[in-house]
């Protein structure tokens, strides 16, 4: 899964991508490098991030996913708003990336009347409120359980098993030691038989893994990214979503052939 952000305020790439041009640009261009799905989003979640308004984020995505789609290029949603997956998805969007797990009331709801998959994300707190101080009495009991519980209400809705893929939510209200747990305790969510997503890409906790108390600058960060992402391949993870498309093509090809 190739990471489209259409934001002006993106923590990886500066906003980049944040014209339609430039985002179909980089979409064909993850896709040479082989990319399966493009994930397309128009609101920030890093840490410390502010709610996008409904207009503005639709404003953002919409046009890019209606383009990408309209070239046969496979399209995820990234969303928390029930009105932008329901016109992305009308625009030709496959998968709904919900990072709030159902936190619109009208969600699910939309999700149950449709045909397309849907990953529900592990996210403890807001963006804006995440890292202030992570806790948890057990991190892998509790983002299981959550996860669980977000996919039982979703088939209880309608929602086909079958459509629903989950994702622990790396750095979404984790410390480096609570990431740590979830990556060394993967099996246990892969043998929940839902398929597993992994999104670790440049993100800031993987400075921990590098032995750095700062955040290491975003170029410095892809061989932690790379290492966690044979770890969870290893153990069973269906899909990885990442910036680095080639590099994580090429391990991900690796490993496949370690047999």
């Amino acid at each position: 899964m190739g990471v489209l952000n259409v934001t002006p305020d993106s923590f990886s790439d500066g906003g980049r991508y944040a014209t339609l041009d430039a985002a179909l640009a980089r979409a064909e261009a993850m896709m040479s490098e082989g990319a399966d799905i493009i994930d397309v989003g128009g609101e920030s979640t890093r840490p410390g991030a502010e709610p996008v308004p409904l207009a503005e984020e639709l404003r953002r995505a919409i046009p890019v996913v209606e383009t990408l789609a309209g070239r046969g290029i496979p399209v995820s949603i990234d969303t928390r708003k029930a009105e932008v997956a329901r016109q992305a998805v009308r625009a030709g969007a496959r998968m709904v990336n919900d990072v709030s797990a159902l936190g619109d009331p009208e969600m699910l709801p939309y999700l149950a009347t449709t045909e397309v998959s849907v990953c529900l994300m592990h996210m403890k707190g807001t963006p804006e409120t995440m890292q202030l101080n992570p806790d948890y009495a057990d991190v892998v009991k509790e983002v299981r359980a959550a996860l669980l519980a977000a996919a039982r209400r979703a088939e209880g809705a309608g929602v086909a098993r079958k459509r629903i893929w989950l994702d622990p939510g790396f750095g979404f209200g984790k410390s480096v030691r609570h990431n740590m747990a979830l990556l060394a305790h993967l099996p246990e969510l892969v043998a929940t038989g839902y398929p597993i997503l992994l999104g670790v890409s440049r993100k800031s906790t993987l400075g921990g893994l590098l032995g750095k108390t700062e955040p290491a600058p975003i170029e410095a960060r892809q061989p932690a990214a790379l290492a966690f992402q044979a770890v969870a391949q290893a153990a069973g993870v269906r899909m990885i979503r990442t910036h680095d498309v080639a590099e994580t093509r090429r391990v991900v090809e690796l490993l496949a052939r370690r047999d």
